[in-house]
């Protein structure tokens, strides 16, 4: 028996898309206010978010379900390399930590491939098809933003898929032939919701690093304004 997963997931989880765009790291982001350090924080979680995933799926990729929407070609985990070795360098894995939001999203991962391994749809379907929709403004955002030229933003690139139109139409229809009943499709729909939860969390976290930083920027813009000598100062003087 299958059900119309793609279109139960994209109407069961519309408030939480909704509440995930509004949390307040995110609308920065869409505004293309982004502060680097923020950001590649962001990636660190998502580096062993991803990579928990696909190590998962990977081991189930025989399994009746999880087989079914398992495509090599959406894995981000090498990508995601590449942009921590970008702003953190060689030696990154010493670097990047794993935010208390990022573990407990990883355990999460690992929990249910264990003991429900159907629900890791939920997962592929929360991540995936929000990187092929809004990858290509995101990346641009955070290129502007961040006054990148040169790396930084693989994360966004999908080198092994040549239409993402094509490919969404296709990850939806092998989404809506999965052999599920009516209760496994509504159990998917409720860990897509709790991922979205979990992105949020992860999101809140980096909110505050973020507004730190603005604030760091606004206090150093203004002490140079008033730093006798200065080029602000001077001119302050003149208009007074």
């Amino acid at each position: 028996m299958s059900v119309n997963l793609a279109t139960l997931l994209r109407e069961g989880t519309k408030k939480s898309h909704s509440m995930a765009e509004n949390v307040g790291f995110v609308k920065c982001f869409l505004k293309g206010v982004v502060e680097k350090n923020s950001y590649r924080k962001l990636v660190g979680n998502l580096y062993f978010v991803y990579s928990a995933m696909e190590e998962e799926m990977d081991k189930l990729r025989d399994h009746p379900i999880v087989s079914k929407i398992y495509f090599a070609e959406l894995n981000r985990k090498h990508s995601l390399e590449q942009d921590l070795q970008f702003y953190y360098g060689p030696n990154w894995r010493q670097e990047v930590q794993l935010s208390p939001a990022g573990k407990a999203y990883v355990e999460r991962i690992h929990e249910i491939a264990a003991t429900a391994p159907e629900l890791l749809v939920a997962h592929s379907y929360t991540r995936y098809l929000g990187d092929l929709s809004g990858g290509q403004i995101l990346k641009k955002i955070a290129q502007n933003a961040m006054n990148l030229h040169d790396g930084g933003t693989a994360f966004y690139e999908f080198a092994d898929i040549s239409d993402e139109k094509a490919f969404k139409n296709k990850y939806r229809q092998a989404m809506n032939d999965l052999p599920v009943d009516q209760a496994t499709a509504e159990r998917i729909v409720d860990e897509a919701n709790k991922a979205f939860g979990m992105n949020m969390k992860m999101f809140n976290e980096l909110e505050g690093n973020l507004i730190k930083a603005i604030g760091i920027m606004l206090f150093n813009s203004l002490t140079r304004r008033r730093t006798p000598g200065s080029t602000e100062a001077e001119l302050a003087t003149a208009d007074s």
